[in-house]
């Protein structure tokens, strides 16, 4: 049966660490690969000199780079492209088919017999370990007598020292499973709330350990080969292998990685379909080395599993697979809290020093207060780092999920969670300084161990130690589901469709830095994707909410097409967070509101949006009605919503907002005053300008102004708006003329070039410019803009001649930015960076010249990466063809590769460009 295709998720996780990823994304694009194909489980490619396979069964790799990383960034590569757009059908390679059949000849060859080893040496090397661990573990015990005698408070004053030197003596009686644990004791003492009684417990588990040693002959066979794990004899692989095996269908629930500095561990959790039997796969590497990564999270497989011997036996290798790694929708077995928990309760009673075990949670809701509860109203806390679970509120919305976790003592740690039939990874874990610890142990144990059984006396049946073991297992395996936890409402359905999937997709290669150009372009790539999405309509997948709404949080740009794309969903999860909050206001939601006080401030501006569209008159008094009761930010909000039917009648309330005590509001007034054609603001403004700047007709020579400038800012002025503070180096008079006639609507003058001609030459001439300038901006004229910039653009401000290029048509633009490049004009890398939307043709062929040039001559390359990265954000995506050709054409010449490499990067982000636009697209007479 083919292999069904990954997810670039599942592809991802195979990844030895994050710049791996990067790398591979910009590998995975079919101009990156000469050629591509697949040969039944096994995938092919050639990327310039190398060759590349990759067996799906396994996985397995082959790559001829020099990279010691497995997988390479080219065999990730060619899976997500086989993930994304899937390969060539090409003819095999012959490497290939090589490689296949070397696989398949390892397979079937048999094994080579081990060479025996010398009974007697063997036996005399068991018996000298076991008279080592003996003594180690007397000394132990003798250790674990003095702490309880002296008393535990006297372990916060003695600092790290005993532990290590306890733990060193035990390394050279070769118990190293029980030293780690006695060097873990120096993470407890004295450290955090409860400190005393942690460390009890953790004494007391090991004098339950030194005490099955002791019996270790007495002991069942599991629960002694739990007892020698626990202190550090070594299982040989070889011996679990051969031991007996399990058949199922495992399903790859989830996994978590560890580091300790020394070394990395990776736990992940399988489930047996039909045994529903849990299993524990571990993976180990040195600092800087990568982890095997053949098992992928939401996948499944059928297989065999030999697993180590023990009371509880959970720890396994998987001995063999039958089938290729599929993914699928939903675990089998899931059971309510309480069943999950006694499977924990069970495990704890076979194994008292096993921890945390894995439960796979049915049906199950976050509480607001950072509790699962399933639907019987059973509840369990969620560990610290996980108690504010938005990943989970964004992927189920708040309805039942199931849910694979750690559970331990201190809480759940989330694995994943199946939401919809979707896998979703659990977030990592953040800093939770709030946690609060409750103690395990009886408080009479404890306050004999702080003060020392020679202070205080233990009279009970067994020593204080083994009572402690006894109530702490006690305690463990008979935790109950809590109660009194109310799950979160559901989120509102849905009033749009989704998204198409590809583009859900591709979205969260962006959020997660995933693409061409890395994070430097990722957030450009954001706001055009957004922007293109909210064009479309519809919502976005729920898993990329809470990135998006950190996005937003830190990005207020990008903030109002999200919001158009967030769905009922976003703004539900939204008002979890403060900072998320501002999409709740961000854009206007669409609702008719029986009454106007009730409904929060997007719904209000929502209602009072649709109402000016249809009767701006109706929506005036609706605001003024509770204009003294509302608060500032909401009063210019809905000021704001004036903008739609914007007319004479509104004229009067914006009069009124301009004597409203905040600047917020005011502002909002002036912005639609300005905009509104004969307000009352734009009359005075041009009285006052035509009473300051008078044309003198002349019958012999050309006329000329004559300037009258104001000698003071007066009440009048300010309240119209004209800034009290001048820019430096301009006088009080020189400034008042210029904000007054930048306020002046540009119909009062004559043509933008007589206007120019007649102040060239005067005393006022610097403030007249700049105030036309600035009306320029404002009102968005381009031919004033045009007329400044032609002739008097030394004479301005380099501040206000930039905001005028932003007035020019966008052609316009793109023309003196190509004339720019041509001459090698140094401004040119500006005027493209200010250019709005995608380039016109002249100035895409203009720049790709520019390119080719520098490319094969410039001596700095980074003024070649620079405009390679602008290029790959503006020039149309249509030119990903003749940039990739370009590319190519560099890489057969004898160019310096840090020159090829941006073209390259220009080509791939071109192309993923189109793509990610293309997935927007309408299909016609196809629901998106």
């Amino acid at each position: 049966m083919p292999v069904e295709r990954w997810s670039a998720a599942q592809v991802e996780t195979l990844a030895p660490d994050a710049p791996s990823v990067k790398a591979a994304r910009g590998l995975s694009f079919p101009a990156s690969w000469s050629a591509t194909g697949r040969v039944d489980d096994i995938l092919w490619g050639q990327c310039r000199s190398y060759q590349v396979c990759v067996d799906l069964t396994g996985p397995a790799f082959k790559c001829n780079c020099p990279s010691r990383k497995i997988p390479c960034k080219h065999a990730l590569a060619l899976l997500l492209l086989w993930a994304e757009s899937d390969v060539a059908d090409a003819p095999p390679a012959a490497f290939a088919v090589e490689w296949q059949a070397a696989r398949a000849a390892r397979a079937a060859a048999k094994p080579k017999a081990a060479s025996t080893p010398d009974p007697a040496a063997a036996a005399k090397r068991v018996e000298q370990r076991a008279e080592r661990v003996a003594g180690g573990m007397t000394e132990l015990s003798r250790w674990l007598d003095d702490q309880i005698r002296q008393g535990l408070a006297g372990a916060q004053r003695g600092g790290h020292q005993p532990f290590e030197a306890m733990a060193a003596r035990l390394v050279d009686a070769q118990a190293p499973t029980a030293a780690g644990a006695v060097r873990r004791l120096t993470s407890v003492a004295g450290i955090g709330p409860h400190w005393a009684d942690r460390l009890l417990g953790e004494l007391a588990l090991l004098r339950l350990l030194v005490t099955g040693y002791d019996r270790l002959a007495d002991l069942p066979p599991e629960l002694a080969a739990t007892v020698r794990s626990r202190i550090g004899f070594p299982v040989a692989t070889d011996d679990v292998l051969a031991g007996p095996r399990v058949t199922d269908r495992w399903q790859v629930l989830g996994s978590v990685e560890v580091d300790d500095g020394a070394l990395t561990t990776r736990r992940t959790w399988l489930r047996g379909s039909s045994t529903q039997r849990f299993a524990l796969v571990l993976a180990f590497a040195a600092p800087g080395q990568p982890l095997t990564s053949d098992l992928v999270p939401g996948t499944e497989f059928r297989g065999e599993l030999a697993f180590y011997p023990g009371a509880a036996p959970l720890r396994a290798l998987v001995a063999e697979r039958v089938s290729a790694a599929e993914s699928f929708r939903e675990p089998d077995g899931a059971a309510p809290l309480a069943e999950s928990l006694a499977g924990y309760s069970a495990t704890v009673a076979a194994e008292p020093w096993r921890f945390d075990a894995p439960v796979l949670l049915s049906g199950v809701v976050p509480s607001d207060d950072g509790w699962l509860v399933d639907e019987k109203g059973a509840a369990l806390p969620l560990a610290a780092g996980h108690r504010e679970p938005f990943w989970l509120f964004a992927a189920a919305g708040g309805h039942p999920a199931t849910v694979a976790a750690e559970w331990s003592p201190g809480g759940l740690r989330p694995l994943a969670a199946w939401a919809g039939g979707r896998f979703v990874a659990a977030a990592p874990p953040v800093p939770d300084p709030a946690v609060v610890r409750h103690p395990e142990l009886p408080p009479e144990l404890l306050a004999a161990a702080l003060v020392g059984t020679d202070r205080r006396p233990w009279t009970g049946e067994a020593s204080l130690l083994e009572a402690a073991a006894v109530a702490l297992t006690r305690r463990r395996a008979g935790v109950l589901p809590g109660a009194g936890h109310e799950a979160v409402p559901a989120t509102p359905a849905e009033t749009d469709e989704p998204l198409p999937a590809p583009a859900g997709a591709r979205l969260l290669r962006i959020l997660a830095g995933a693409v061409p150009g890395g994070a430097q372009l990722a957030q450009e790539l954001l706001t055009q994707w957004l922007a293109a999405a909210a064009e479309r309509g519809g919502h976005v997948p729920p898993a990329a909410l809470p990135a998006l709404l950190d996005a937003g949080r830190r990005n207020s740009i990008v903030r109002p097409a999200l919001a158009r794309v967030a769905g009922r969903r976003g703004v539900w999860l939204a008002g979890m967070r403060a900072d998320w909050r501002w999409l709740r206001d961000e854009a206007p939601v669409s609702a008719d509101l029986p009454d106007w006080h009730m409904g929060s401030s997007g719904e209000r501006l929502g209602h009072l949006t649709q109402l000016r569209a249809t009767d701006p008159a109706a929506g005036r008094e609706l605001v003024l009605s509770t204009w003294a009761e509302e608060s500032s930010d909401d009063r210019a909000r809905f000021l704001g919503a004036l903008a739609t039917g914007l007319s004479a009648a509104d004229d009067p309330f914006l009069e009124q907002a301009l004597d409203d005590r905040r600047k917020e509001v005011r502002e909002a007034a002036l912005e639609l005053l300005r905009r509104l054609p004969g307000s009352q603001l734009q009359t005075r403004m041009t009285q006052r300008a035509l009473s300051l700047v008078r044309r003198e007709r002349r019958l012999i020579g050309s006329d000329r102004l004559i300037v009258t400038p104001p000698e003071e800012l007066d009440a009048g002025l300010r309240r119209d708006g004209v800034a009290s503070t001048p820019a430096r180096g301009i006088g009080v008079s020189a400034w008042l003329l210029e904000e007054i006639v930048a306020a002046t609507p540009l119909d009062t003058w004559s043509e933008p070039a007589a206007m120019l001609r007649m102040a060239r030459g005067t005393d006022w001439e610097t403030p007249l410019l700049h105030g036309w300038a600035k009306a320029a901006v404002v009102q968005e004229d381009a031919a004033w803009a045009g007329a400044l910039l032609a002739g008097s653009a030394e004479a301005l401000r380099e501040s206000v001649r930039w905001d005028l290029h932003l007035v020019l048509p966008p052609d316009e633009l793109g023309r003196l930015a190509a004339d720019a490049l041509r001459r090698d004009d140094a401004l040119a890398n500006r005027l493209l960076a200010i250019h709005p939307g995608h380039w016109p043709e002249e100035l895409s062929v203009a720049v790709l010249e520019t390119i080719a040039h520098r490319a094969r001559t410039d001596r700095h390359s980074w003024q070649l990466g620079e405009l390679c990265r602008e290029a790959g954000l503006a020039m149309p995506p249509g030119y990903a063809d003749l940039v990739g050709r370009l590319a190519l054409q560099l890489d057969q010449e004898p160019a310096d590769p840090s020159r090829v490499r941006p073209v390259a990067e220009l080509a791939r982000t071109l192309t993923f460009r189109q793509e990610m636009l293309d997935e927007l697209v309408p299909t016609e007479g196809v629901t998106p």
